[in-house]
């Protein structure tokens, strides 16, 4: 590492703050004539995390001082038990690149093949092979590209992103959410309605990048890093997985945009690009341009903004579409929006003629301006109508393909797949929409059993019965959003734009 600055673009001349080697111990053998136990190699790789938990601390500690450093010697916190712990992160049955290769495959000789993949990144002999092109159903009805890389890249990718985290957790600012490490989707919803139920929010800016994934500048992503990565070597790899391309149709594609979508790098790689390219640039823009309260909260390519005043919001979307442009970004013309949202928004808009506020989705909820029994303002959230729709339809579909399970089976899975739904869905407001869901999947199951023979006579007291047995009951599972959120940020959320919040043993006040 070195203290000098990097030259690079004006953009990130004002940065807002957020929140060694291993060691060179190797298995030994006891030499003749010596008495005593030789270390285990357990111990020894113990030992190597150990070092490398601690290096990665120093980098945080480094990173935290000086905003401006550059890290010129990373490569080598890629060791071997970086390597094998990036292995075991890797989900078992994931999805194998054009290689091939299964993680069962790999793991079989799984010692041998990790020093030999240590061996050719540390030596530079690495290559990255091309990633291979699927796509997934999106709930709109179109489909989302994903980019599956080969394992070897898989384990490679996840092991240098580690290293990354410790310095850009230490850049990323707080209102950033999406892919990061103790970071969750609900932190973001919380989060969003905290802000929105705290603050003096009238307009929200719903925005959403159009292809962000596939759009990215490849050569803006490189100068961008080129700000805090001074190692050529962890620069190389990089641009060796961005220039490996993809397999499509029995042709490989290479382009200077896009970082795959799906790669296990591609969420850092993209956070990266947004820190530079949006989230510093908002920030500055609420502190110096904003006339009054602006909120950010950010979750990926999805951000919504929230405005005090209506010309402040006009503003700001224009500014922020020529800050994109200039980054090779556009907003999607049919998804970003701007509308009258928040706390006063029924009132002023039933004092103009006008009829209830818009709505906007976020993270899978639908947000919505609604009052209390006591007749106060109440931000609502409910489950979107059209991912509903999409999850029945993959129930139905694995219904279908089970049709002749027992009940038993069918019974285990389905109530293992309604309660993956509440897990996330459960929210306070939400429980119509639960009770739908959950009612929806039980006339679905009926209207299987029913299939499976021309006999059949499931009524419906008979499947409620049954599902009664199998299927988890609609309740809400998680606190109000400022509850938690008080208890996760005792204070405030400074950077989302949030206020302090007062926090006693019972949560926020």
């Amino acid at each position: 590492m070195n203290g000098r600055e990097k030259s690079g673009p004006a953009i990130v001349a004002e940065k807002s703050t957020n929140e060694a080697e291993r060691s060179g111990l190797e298995p030994m053998e006891p030499r003749a004539g010596t008495e005593g136990k030789a270390i285990s190699q357990s111990a020894f790789r113990t030992l190597g995390r150990a070092d490398a938990s601690q290096a990665r601390e120093r980098i945080r500690q480094a990173a935290r001082r000086n905003k401006k450093e550059q890290f010129t010697a990373l490569l080598h916190h890629v060791t071997k038990e970086a390597l094998e712990d990036a292995f075991y992160g890797i989900a078992r049955n994931a999805a194998a690149g054009i290689d091939g290769v299964t993680w069962r495959d790999y793991e079989a000789d799984l010692e041998r093949k990790l020093a030999d993949l240590h061996s050719r990144v540390q030596s530079g002999a690495y290559r990255a092979t091309p990633s291979r092109r699927v796509y997934i159903p999106k709930p709109d009805g179109g489909q989302r590209p994903l980019a599956v890389a080969a394992l070897e890249d898989k384990i490679v990718q996840r092991a240098v992103v580690d290293v990354l985290n410790a310095i850009y957790e230490e850049d990323f600012l707080g209102f950033s959410y999406g892919f990061r490490p103790g970071r969750g989707a609900h932190d973001a919803l919380d989060a969003l309605a905290t802000a929105i139920d705290r603050t003096r929010v009238n307009y929200i800016v719903d925005a959403d990048i159009a292809k962000f994934f596939d759009s990215v500048s490849q050569k803006w992503l490189v100068r961008f890093l080129e700000h805090r990565i001074g190692d050529k070597r962890i620069l190389r790899l990089i641009q060796k997985w961005l220039k490996a391309g993809v397999l499509e149709d029995g042709r490989i594609e290479v382009t200077e945009r896009g970082t795959g979508q799906g790669a296990a790098v591609s969420p850092l790689l993209a956070n990266i690009y947004l820190h530079y390219g949006l989230d510093l640039w908002a920030d500055r823009w609420r502190r110096r341009e904003a006339k009054g309260n602006m909120i950010i909260v950010r979750y990926a390519d999805d951000a919504v903004f929230g405005f005090e005043y209506e010309t402040d919001a006009r503003r700001f979307l224009e500014a922020m579409r020529e800050r994109l442009a200039a980054f090779a970004l556009t907003l999607h013309p049919d998804k970003t929006r701007l509308i009258e949202f928040g706390r006063h928004a029924a009132a002023n808009r039933e004092r103009r003629g006008l009829g209830k506020p818009e709505t906007f989705n976020f993270l899978g909820f639908t947000f919505i301006c609604g009052k209390s029994r006591k007749g106060g303002f109440l931000l609502k959230r409910k489950s979107r109508g059209d991912r509903m729709r999409a999850k029945l339809k993959d129930i139905k579909e694995g219904l279908r393909k089970r049709m002749h399970e027992t009940l038993a089976r069918q019974g285990k899975w389905l109530g293992q797949v309604v309660q993956g739904w509440f897990n996330y869905h459960a929210v306070p407001t939400n429980s119509h929409a639960l009770g739908a869901f959950r009612h929806h999947v039980v006339g679905l199951w009926r209207r299987t059993l029913r299939r499976r023979s021309q006999k059949d006579l499931t009524t419906w007291k008979r499947i409620e019965a049954i599902a009664s047995e199998w299927l988890p009951l609609p309740k809400i599972l998680h606190p109000w959003p400022q509850r938690r959120f008080a208890v996760k940020h005792p204070r405030w959320e400074p950077y989302a734009g949030i206020p302090p919040v007062r926090f006693c043993a019972g949560g926020a006040q």
